[in-house]
């Protein structure tokens, strides 16, 4: 998608901290982080939200979700993390292309 903006950071054309990278995900540094550790994670397909996942684009999910640990473990976080999606405009989404927070770094409270 042209104008979107986590698209444009996956292309190298707007700046990120760089946390993870593979064929299919890119992972960086929340730029308004809401814990110590906060890191998006992102499908390098474009994917509007959740409710775009299909059977054609599943196997990428699948793959965020296996790869969630070793950003986990690699950013520290041993005693547990959250993962946050949010779909939609109640849902409080604001960038539409799915991506999932990784949150921890401190006790995280009950809410979200």
């Amino acid at each position: 998608m042209e104008n979107c903006l986590f698209c444009k950071i996956i292309a190298g054309e707007i700046p990120s901290t760089k946390v993870y990278e593979d064929e299919y995900v890119y992972a960086f540094r929340d730029i308004n982080p809401q814990a110590p550790v906060h890191v998006l994670i992102v499908p390098k397909i474009h994917i509007s939200c959740a409710d775009d996942i299909n059977e054609t684009n599943s196997a990428v999910i699948a793959h965020i979700f296996e790869v969630v640990p070793k950003i986990a473990a690699a950013e520290g976080l041993t005693n547990g993390y959250r993962i946050v999606n949010c779909c939609g405009e109640d849902g409080g989404q604001t960038v539409y292309h799915l991506h999932f927070h990784l949150l921890g770094g401190k006790k995280l409270g009950e809410n979200f």
